[in-house]
C-alpha cells in the first residue's frame, strides 16, 4: 500500500530537485530562482523498497490575502493536510531563518507527522545550519543533498516508520497495464481557463487560478476517474509565441507543455471564446497533428460569446481553411467558470479517443480501395501509370496505413490526400490524424542481409 509524502519548506531550499530525485526522473522545473513551483504535483517514488506518492509544494511564505502567494500557500497547506507524512526542508548552507521557524510551528500545529531535513549538506558548509537544526524542535535533522543524492539511506530510515504494511499482490489480480488511464493534455494560450476547466471537471479547487496570465509553469498530472474510465489529466503552462518567449523559466515550462502533447492520448485546445481561434491556436493545433494525437477544440467563457452562431461558422471555416489535412475536428463549447456545458467535453473526448483507436481489417480496406483507384487512378509517372497492389493498416494511435505500390516515391501528395479524405468519409475516421506510408515492391537482388 502506498503513502503520501509532502515535501515542505520555504522557496528555494531545494524542494523541486529532492522531489526529481525521490521521483527517478526530471519532472519538476528546477531554478535558482524563488518561487518557480506554484501549484502542488505529485509522482509515484521509490526509496529502497519503499514505494510512495511525493508531492511537491510552493514554498511557504507570508502572503496578504488574495494575492497569488497566499492561494499557492493555501495549495500546500492542502498537500500537508492530504499527506501521511511532510518532509520539511531547510537550507543548511542558509542555516535556519525566521521564515522557517515560523513555518515549524505551524507544522507543529497540524498534527502530521514530520520528517526534518537539512538540505545542500554536501561538503562542510552545512554544518553550522545541521546544528542549528535542532532548535526547531522537529528531532533530529537528517542532513541530505538533494542535487547529489547524498543522505538518502538516512532519508528511507526515517520514511519506514511512517510506511504502512506491506500488503502482498494478489497473484490473479489484473495487470495494470490493461486499466493504464487515458492521458488527456489541457492545452492553449495564457489566460484561457485550462485550469479552471480542470478545477471544474474535478469539482475542487486543485490548480491555482486567476486573472494573472502564466500562473501554471509546470505540466502538472492529476489522476482522476469519468463514469469509471480512469483519466491523468494533465494541466500545463500557457504557450504564446516563440518569438515571445524569452524568460528561462517560460522556455522551460513551454518544454514541458511539449512533452505532455507527446505522451498525450488526447489533447483539449482551448480557446477563448471571445477572441476564437488565433495564429497562436493554429500553430498549437498544427503542433498536435503532426504529433499524431487525437485533438479536440474546447472553446471556453462561451457564456461571453454574443451570436454564437456565428462564431461557431467562424470557427468551424476557419479550421476547414487551416487545417484541411484533418477534417472535422469536434468542438466542445463551454464556460468553465460557471460549469455550463463543461458535461459535454468527457463525451467529445472520449469519441475523439475512441476514433484515433480505430482499426480497419485488410480485407475492409481492400474493397473500398478497389473501386476507389478505378475510378480516381494515380496519375503517369515518366509514361508509366503507378499501380496500387494493395493496401493495410500497421497501427493504430493514430490509424496509419500503408500502401504497397510500383513507383510509391512518384506518388504525388494530392492523390495521397485524395485516399485519405475518402478513408475519412467511408470509415467514420473525422477529426483525428491520418498517416500515409508508401511501399514499394520488393527488389530480388538486393540482400536483405547487407
Amino acid at each position: 500500500m502506498s503513502f503520501r509524502v509532502a515535501i515542505v519548506g520555504r522557496p528555494n531550499v531545494g524542494k523541486s530537485t529532492l522531489f526529481n530525485r525521490l521521483a527517478g526522473r526530471k519532472m519538476a522545473i528546477v531554478d535558482d530562482t524563488p518561487g518557480v513551483t506554484r501549484d502542488r504535483r505529485e509522482a509515484e517514488a521509490s526509496l529502497g523498497d519503499l514505494d510512495f506518492t511525493i508531492i511537491d509544494t510552493a514554498g511557504l511564505e507570508e502572503a496578504a490575502p488574495k494575492t497569488l502567494e497566499n492561494r499557492m500557500r493555501k495549495q500546500t497547506e492542502l498537500a500537508v493536510r492530504e499527506a501521511t507524512v511532510a518532509l520539511f526542508l531547510i537550507d543548511a548552507r542558509a542555516g535556519v531563518t525566521a521564515l522557517d521557524k515560523h513555518f515549524a510551528s505551524w507544522l507543529r500545529s497540524t498534527g502530521k507527522p514530520i520528517v526534518l531535513v537539512a538540505n545542500k549538506c554536501e561538503g562542510k558548509a552545512g554544518q553550522s545550519g545541521l546544528g542549528e537544526a535542532f532548535g526547531l524542535g522537529l528531532g533530529e535533522p537528517i542532513p541530505v543533498s538533494a542535487e547529489h543524492g547524498e543522505g538518502l539511506s538516512d532519508l528511507f530510515d526515517a520514511l519506514r516508520s511512517h510506511a504502512p504494511a506491506v500488503e502482498e499482490k494478489d497473484a490473479d489480480a489484473p495487470d495494470d497495464d490493461e486499466n493504464k488511464p487515458l492521458q488527456l493534455a489541457i492545452i492553449g494560450r495564457p489566460n484561457v481557463g485550462k485550469s479552471t476547466l480542470i478545477n471544474r471537471l474535478l469539482g475542487e479547487e486543485r490548480m491555482l487560478t486567476g486573472p494573472e496570465a502564466g500562473i501554471t509553469r509546470d505540466a502538472i498530472a492529476i489522476d482522476w476517474q469519468w463514469k469509471g474510465t480512469p483519466i491523468r489529466l494533465i494541466d500545463t503552462a500557457g504557450m504564446r509565441r516563440k518569438a515571445n518567449v524569452v524568460e528561462k523559466i517560460e522556455y522551460m515550462s513551454v518544454g514541458e507543455t511539449l512533452r505532455a502533447v507527446r505522451f498525450a492520448d488526447v489533447v483539449v485546445l482551448v480557446l477563448d471564446g471571445e477572441m476564437m481561434l488565433e495564429k497562436q491556436d493554429l500553430a498549437l493545433a498544427r503542433m498536435v497533428v503532426e504529433e499524431g494525437r487525437a485533438i479536440v477544440i474546447g472553446v471556453n467563457k462561451w457564456d461571453a460569446v454574443k451570436d454564437k452562431k456565428q462564431a461557431v461558422k467562424k470557427l468551424t471555416d476557419r479550421l476547414e481553411a487551416s487545417l484541411a489535412q484533418i477534417r472535422g475536428i469536434p468542438i466542445a463549447v463551454f464556460s468553465a467558470s460557471t460549469g455550463q456545458g463543461v458535461d459535454k467535453l468527457m463525451p467529445t473526448v472520449l469519441q475523439a479517443y475512441k476514433l484515433w483507436n480505430t482499426r480497419v481489417s485488410t480485407g475492409e480496406l481492400n474493397r473500398w480501395l478497389e473501386p476507389i483507384v478505378e475510378d480516381h487512378p494515380p496519375p503517369l509517372n515518366k509514361g508509366r501509370r503507378i499501380k496500387i497492389r494493395y493496401m493495410t493498416q500497421v497501427k493504430a494511435r493514430p490509424p496509419t496505413f500503408a500502401i504497397f505500390a510500383s513507383q510509391p516515391e512518384a506518388m504525388p501528395e494530392s492523390y495521397l490526400r485524395y485516399l485519405v479524405n475518402g478513408l475519412r468519409q467511408r470509415f467514420g475516421l473525422e477529426g483525428v490524424p491520418i498517416r500515409m506510408l508508401m511501399r514499394g515492391p520488393k527488389n530480388p537482388y538486393v540482400d536483405d542481409k547487407d
